[in-house]
């Protein structure tokens, strides 16, 4: 795997005919030079007449609203689920607002459930809770009664940086109460979870599992302190183990089953891949490969401020306190069906691996081979739009934070170092990293 590349250095570097060589692009030559509200959902600009053509057809089944059988159109919602739709959670195909409840973003937030004992389902590797499964239904169709209802609170704290500036953070406290009055089973496993950002995906999946083998380091050989590990996780197609990817704990193999998997949890709607008993299913194949290809195709927005020299202090700062040890800033992609998506060399700002995060992001539930404490390393390209693209959206799996600064604060476990580094520099040291995350 080529080494990580310097930002800045590579403009001084020089290419066929002596002239500077361009600064690395984020997404290779899927990415886009759109950094507004709608920079997430752009299409790759190098794709070809017939993927282009395929792109938006994907784009329309991402954006269909499905409703109660019998329907001429888009039938087969619930009966229960918690949207309707996959725009309705990954609003702009960024990511969600920490809310719950009822209006436009009543389940911008899932809840997780599990028992820490029992027989897994084959769906996902998770016990079952009586009367939930494993993900909590809170909206129902006409005629159905919802799960449960699940209200958030919110618990803040307050603390200091090593200069005496305080800063709050706060932590979410879900509440869950079935509808049907039944007490909840001891020792029942939660998770709350904020929809991510969907673009750049298709890079993602391109990058060969040889990669991630080399970067994952389970035992800590090298003494660094960090021991990113893959998630081994059922391929349905495959009927085998393969690396998980996608999810915030890396629980999905590739971009076809994350989107079955979304169809059947979060809108109950039957896929090929998950079907009914007797074999039908819902969702067409196609209506299903052309939301996964959507995902694959979208461009990734192109960094800002390459020049500024704040950005490229926080940057130097980036890598000196050790963030870049798991949030790995280039990769490149191998061979993929997709030949827009091959040989790619990108900007993800991730190394795909689990981590563990220390008890302050714990949520407890195990997913697959990835623990109670373990996270998969998010993607940090196009972070700076987040609020540019939904406003208020939240940071972390949960979306807890706020702001970037509360997201780093949050780290622990294999990222204490780098933390308790970042806590103790100065106010202006600290502005310098923010603007660099910003710049993504």
């Amino acid at each position: 795997m080529r080494r990580a590349l310097t930002l800045w250095t590579v403009l001084t570097l020089t290419w066929g005919c002596g002239e500077p060589e361009p600064p690395p692009r984020a997404g290779g030559a899927t990415t886009i030079d759109d950094r507004t509200s709608l920079a997430y959902a752009q299409p790759a600009p190098n794709l070809s007449a017939e993927s282009a053509q395929h792109h938006r057809a994907g784009d329309a089944a991402f954006a269909a609203a499905f409703v109660p059988s019998p329907s001429p159109v888009n039938p087969g919602l619930g009966p229960l689920y918690n949207n309707n739709s996959c725009n309705a959670c990954h609003l702009r195909n960024g990511r969600g607002m920490p809310v719950m409840g009822s209006g436009p973003q009543r389940t911008q937030l899932l809840v997780r459930v599990s028992l820490p004992e029992g027989t897994p389902s084959h769906l996902n590797g998770s016990v079952p809770v009586p009367g939930l499964g494993t993900q909590v239904a809170d909206q129902a169709i006409y005629g159905s009664t919802p799960e449960a209802s699940v209200t958030l609170d919110w618990v803040e704290t307050e603390s200091a940086y090593g200069d005496g500036t305080l800063y709050r953070l706060r932590s979410p406290r879900v509440t869950i109460v079935p509808s049907d009055g039944s007490a909840l089973p001891p020792g029942m496993l939660t998770s709350l979870r904020l929809p991510p950002p969907v673009f750049g995906l298709g890079l993602l999946e391109a990058v060969e599992a040889s990669t991630l083998h080399s970067l994952a380091d389970p035992g800590d050989r090298d003494g660094d302190g960090i021991s990113g590990r893959i998630n081994e996780v059922w391929d349905v197609q495959a009927g085998a183990l393969a690396p998980g990817r996608f999810g915030q704990k890396a629980n999905s193999p590739n971009l076809l089953q994350q989107s079955a998997e979304a169809y059947f949890n979060d809108m109950g709607l039957t896929t090929p891949l998950f079907p009914e008993a007797n074999g039908t299913h819902e969702v067409s194949h196609d209506t299903l490969e052309a939301a996964a290809f959507y995902a694959q195709t979208l461009g990734v927005p192109a960094r800002a401020a390459l020049d500024d020299a704040e950005v490229q202090k926080g940057e130097d700062l980036f890598r000196s306190l050790g963030c870049e040890s798991c949030h790995r800033e280039t990769l490149e992609t191998g061979d993929h069906p997709l030949m827009e998506l091959s040989q790619q060399l990108i900007h993800p700002y991730t190394d795909l691996l689990l981590h563990d995060m220390g008890p302050g992001l714990a949520d407890g539930r195990p997913d697959g081979a990835a623990s109670g404490t373990e996270w998969r390393t998010a993607p940090l390209w196009g972070l700076g739009l987040t609020q540019t693209v939904l406003p208020y959206a939240g940071y972390l799996h949960d979306g807890r934070a706020r702001t970037l600064e509360e997201a780093i604060i949050w780290h622990g476990g294999e990222a204490e170092r780098a933390k308790e580094r970042f806590r103790t520099l100065s106010a202006s040291e600290r502005a310098a990293l923010v603007r660099f995350l910003h710049s993504l």
